[in-house]
C-alpha cells in the first residue's frame, strides 16, 4: 500500500512538471512572436505596411517643409536641423541617430551638404529607403569645381534655383507614392498644387531682381551659398568663405573682397542667419578705413530657414524674405 501511494505521488509530481514545462514553452513562444513583430518596424522596401502615417526623418528644414507640403496627413515628419543650424558643421547626436533608425524613409540634400553625416546616411541606405533629393537634378546643371571657383566637386545649395527645388519636390513625391501607393492620388494632388506655387515663386523672383539697376546687382554674403541664385536670376554673387562653412576666410580673402567693394563702390553686404558675422564685420571695417561706408543690407537665410510658425520657416517664405531683403538694399 505504501509503494502504491509513493508511485501515485511520483506520477502526479511528474505530470505537474510536464504541465509547467509546457506553460513555460508557450510563454517563450508568445514573447518571441511579440518581439519579432515589434522589431519588424511595420514597413518594407516594397511598400508601407503599418497602415498609419509614414515615419519620415529629414535633414535640412527646406526638405522638411516640402515633405509636409506633399505628404500632408499621411506623413509624420521629424526634421533634424532646426533654424539657424549650419548643415556643413552639423553632427548627429545619439537621439538623431535613433530618429534615423526609426524612420521608414530618410530624405537628405546630398552633394556633401551634410558633410559630417555622410557615413551615417550611407549606412542607413543599406537598410531602408534613403533619398538624396539632389539626385533628381541633372549633374550637367550643377555648379562644379574650379570652373566656378568652388572648393568641392558640386555646389550643394540647389534650393536657391527654384527650378532645381522643383526637381527635389518631384523626388519626394515619387518616393512617397512608391512606398505608400494607397495614397498616391493624394501625393500627386498635393505635389501639383505645390509645384504650381513654386513656378509662381520662380517668376516672381526673376521679376523682382530685374528691378535692381544692372550695375548694382552684386550680392556679397558671408559664404558662397547663393551661386545658383545668381546664375538663375542675374546677380553677381561673391562669398567671403567657400561653399562650405567648414573652411574659414583668411586675411587675404578679407582684403581682396574689401578692395573689390571699395573699387566698385558697392554699398551693401549681407549677413546670414546660420553663419557668424565676424568676417563680414572685418570687411566693413576695412572698407571704412579706406573711406568707403558699407551697410549691412539685411540678414538672409541661406543654409537654414526661419523659426517654425513664421513665414520664413517655410521654403517659399524664406525665398521671398531673401528676395525682398536683397531688392530693398540694392535698389
Amino acid at each position: 500500500m505504501h509503494a502504491v501511494q509513493s508511485r501515485s505521488r511520483k506520477t502526479v509530481h511528474n505530470r505537474g512538471r510536464r504541465q509547467l514545462r509546457a506553460l513555460l514553452l508557450a510563454g517563450l513562444c508568445i514573447t518571441s512572436a511579440v518581439l519579432t513583430a515589434c522589431g519588424s518596424g511595420g514597413g518594407s522596401e516594397s511598400g508601407h505596411a503599418s497602415g498609419g502615417a509614414l515615419k519620415i526623418t529629414t535633414t535640412i528644414g527646406m526638405i522638411t517643409d516640402v515633405v509636409r507640403q506633399i505628404g500632408g496627413e499621411h506623413v509624420e515628419v521629424t526634421g533634424l536641423m532646426k533654424s539657424n543650424v549650419d548643415p556643413h558643421l552639423f553632427k548627429a547626436s545619439h537621439g538623431d541617430i535613433k530618429r534615423l533608425e526609426e524612420a521608414e524613409i530618410i530624405f537628405y540634400n546630398g552633394l556633401h551638404l551634410e558633410g559630417k553625416m555622410i557615413d551615417i546616411l550611407e549606412k542607413m541606405a543599406d537598410r531602408k529607403t534613403t533619398v538624396a533629393v539632389s539626385d533628381y537634378v541633372d549633374r550637367a546643371e550643377l555648379r562644379t569645381g574650379a570652373e566656378n571657383g568652388l572648393d568641392t566637386e558640386y555646389d550643394p545649395h540647389i534650393w536657391f534655383n527654384v527650378k532645381h527645388w522643383m526637381k527635389a519636390a518631384e523626388s519626394i513625391r515619387d518616393t512617397l507614392k512608391e512606398r505608400d501607393p494607397d495614397h498616391a492620388a493624394d501625393y500627386d494632388r498635393n505635389a501639383a498644387a505645390y509645384l504650381a506655387q513654386l513656378r509662381e515663386l520662380d517668376d516672381e523672383t526673376a521679376a523682382q531682381i530685374a528691378t535692381i539697376p544692372e550695375q548694382a546687382r552684386v550680392l556679397v554674403t558671408a559664404h558662397d551659398a547663393f551661386g545658383y541664385f545668381g546664375d538663375a536670376y542675374g546677380l553677381q554673387v561673391m562669398g567671403l568663405q567657400g561653399i562650405s562653412t567648414a573652411s574659414e576666410a583668411g586675411t587675404k580673402d578679407v582684403t581682396d573682397l574689401r578692395d573689390f567693394l571699395v573699387r566698385n563702390r558697392i554699398k551693401a553686404v549681407f549677413i546670414e542667419s546660420s553663419v557668424p558675422r565676424k568676417a563680414i564685420d572685418a570687411v566693413i571695417q576695412g572698407a571704412r578705413e579706406q573711406g568707403h561706408e558699407l551697410a549691412i543690407g539685411g540678414e538672409l537665410f541661406s543654409d537654414a530657414m526661419g523659426e517654425d510658425g513664421t513665414p520664413e520657416g517655410t521654403y517659399i517664405g524664406m525665398v521671398r524674405h531673401n528676395v525682398n531683403t536683397i531688392v530693398n538694399a540694392l535698389k
